[in-house]
């Protein structure tokens, strides 16, 4: 597995956008994003912690490389 950078949940919601997600609802900091059958919530905080992001990427099915290729788009 890659090394995960320290990334802002916007930066997650905009690499979940290039991935197929689209946000279907906000409750305050968090923002739930969807694809089909699979869904994630994202806090929109400034920095999220490696382990937060590792949990949010395992709960939306989507791969780190995956992630890490939508990043640097």
């Amino acid at each position: 597995m890659p090394k995960l950078p320290v990334v802002s949940g916007a930066d997650v919601v905009r690499a979940l956008e290039r991935l197929g997600f689209a946000m279907t609802r906000q409750r305050g900091s968090h923002m739930m994003m969807r694809r089909g059958a699979e869904g994630c919530v994202v806090p929109n905080h400034r920095a999220l912690k490696i382990g937060t992001l590792v949990g949010l990427l395992k709960q939306a099915g989507v791969s780190p490389d995956d992630f890490i290729a939508a990043l640097d788009d």
